[in-house]
């Protein structure tokens, strides 16, 4: 994303004019003989706000340039939809968003509630389709071929795809395009069903961290109430099984971002993650996930960048690869 921020600077190099970011603007400069005249105008610095407007952005460039209707959101009363439904409705209005809650036997309450709660808030439109239906004729057709066998991953992975597949159905019919949830946490450690939760056309959180996607929650209701304050603190989870959360898998958020940063976005080895002060086994087993995620990520939808790398052109990594080199990651 680029943010404009256009300026005048004199002959000394002093700034004389300052236009705002992230909003096409046309201003007139004033000039005394040789130097520009001095207009008052700055910019705001904060990360939350630069973010949430280059999201914005994003979206609207996106969907409206290629001329889509409109845009659907699978709504799971988490955190990672709610963010991307109110950054959707920022930037397109409510009439072009809709929003699909497709629960199973594992969401919780209070998955419902909030996202019903949400979409009331935002005003778009709300669409229930359950799918226990279309589960259990899963179960049935797969009796003979998986009997004896514990359920795992696999009865997980095939309720993300039948949402995602129901998405996409939705956005066939009416030409809305889907706008993928997972953020960029997730898509490093492969946290992600390929041809479920990861089904769509365009991915606004494909570069936004975890922790980020809370702090920019947190801002967006400072615009006004959008995300359920429940939404924002209740542990997060995938709800494809039974009392399950992301930490069961995974490092705190808070951890495995400081690995990513150090890691993704600086170029730093597994070594000197360590003499960070990052526990050993945490940075052995986060930059294992990445390199074996890589054939996900690769075929991810499209998204928006707004870090010094994000996965796709500025990440370069071959799928195959037999070099493991968090085998050799020590305290």
């Amino acid at each position: 994303m680029f943010d404009g921020a256009s300026f005048i600077v004199d002959g000394k190099g002093e700034l004389a004019q300052q236009l705002p970011a992230w909003h096409e603007t046309v201003a007139l400069a004033e000039f005394d003989g040789g130097t520009p005249k001095t207009v008052r105008g700055s910019l705001d610095d904060r990360l939350e706000p630069n973010v949430y407007a280059a999201l914005t952005m994003g979206v609207r460039d996106y969907v409206q340039k290629n001329r889509f209707p409109g845009v659907l959101v699978g709504l799971s009363g988490g955190i990672d939809s709610a963010l991307t439904l109110a950054v959707a409705v920022d930037a397109l209005g409510r009439e072009r968003v809709r929003a699909v809650m497709l629960p199973s036997r594992y969401n919780a309450p209070m998955s419902l509630e909030d996202a019903k709660t949400m979409a009331g808030i935002l005003g778009v439109r709300y669409d229930e389709i359950a799918i226990e239906d279309v589960f259990a004729a899963f179960h049935h057709a797969l009796a003979d071929e998986f009997k004896g066998l514990p359920d795992d991953a696999t009865e997980e992975n095939i309720q993300a795809r039948i949402r995602g597949t129901l998405l996409m159905a939705l956005s066939n019919k009416y030409g809305s395009i889907v706008l993928t949830t997972g953020n960029k946490s997730e898509m490093a450690v492969g946290y992600a069903t390929l041809h479920g939760d990861m089904a769509g056309g365009f991915a606004v959180l494909k570069d936004i961290s975890k922790t980020l996607v809370y702090r920019l929650a947190r801002y967006r209701n400072t615009l006004g109430r959008a995300i359920p304050e429940r939404i924002i603190t209740r542990p997060p989870s995938a709800e494809l099984r039974a009392n399950q959360t992301d930490q069961d898998n995974l490092p705190s958020y808070e951890v495995l971002d400081a690995i990513l940063e150090a890691y993704v976005e600086e170029g730093m080895g597994p070594a000197e993650i360590v003499s960070r002060g990052i526990a050993a086994e945490h940075v052995a087993k986060v930059v294992r996930l990445i390199k074996i995620a890589e054939y996900k990520r690769r075929q991810s939808a499209v998204g928006i960048r707004i870090t010094p790398r994000g996965f796709g052109k500025d990440w370069r990594y071959p799928i195959t690869s037999a070099w493991a080199e968090w085998k050799s990651v020590s305290a």
